[in-house]
């Protein structure tokens, strides 16, 4: 029985031992506003807006610290009583129209908007002129009446048709 205590005593100690470094890794709480509709408020708002380090991630779900800075902006101007419009106007003049998932429709959004298309319909367009010459080309490379007999010998055929 004491040397079942001893092992288990052994076991719990190496637990404690890999799961130490776990809890040192582990960050503090971030604390939300003491108004949870002013809370509530700034994550959806921050739902639309692009993480500037993360780039492919709302400016809410991203744990960069530049992030954490920008939803701590937002949650100072709406407390000095600013709309969201107002907030989101501040972030594009700071930061330009990249912040925005939806950017506005203007002529420096334009490649923005419909570059996919212009690439998509330019590699498709390419692609087809490639094939036709091609096509072409193997047309009018056909084989002589010489190469078409050279080729029945080789094949073993001898312009024989059994």
């Amino acid at each position: 029985m004491k040397m079942d205590m001893k092992r288990v005593q052994q076991a719990g100690l190496i637990i404690f031992a890999l799961l130490l470094p776990h809890a040192a890794i582990a960050g503090e709480a971030v604390p939300v506003a003491e108004d949870p509709v002013l809370e509530q408020r700034m994550i959806s708002l921050s739902e639309d807006l692009r993480c500037l380090v993360c780039q492919n991630e709302s400016l809410a779900g991203s744990h960069a610290d530049l992030a954490q800075d920008l939803r701590q902006e937002i949650r100072d101007q709406m407390r000095s009583g600013k709309s969201d419009e107002q907030v989101v106007d501040y972030l594009t003049q700071r930061y330009g129209d990249f912040v925005l998932y939806k950017p506005p429709l203007k002529p420096l959004t334009w490649l923005l908007w419909f570059g996919p298309f212009v690439l998509l319909f330019g590699t498709a367009g390419g692609f087809y002129f490639y094939l036709k010459r091609r096509g072409t080309r193997l047309a009018s490379e056909s084989l002589s009446a010489e190469e078409k007999k050279r080729v029945e010998e080789l094949l073993g055929n001898n312009g024989n048709e059994s």
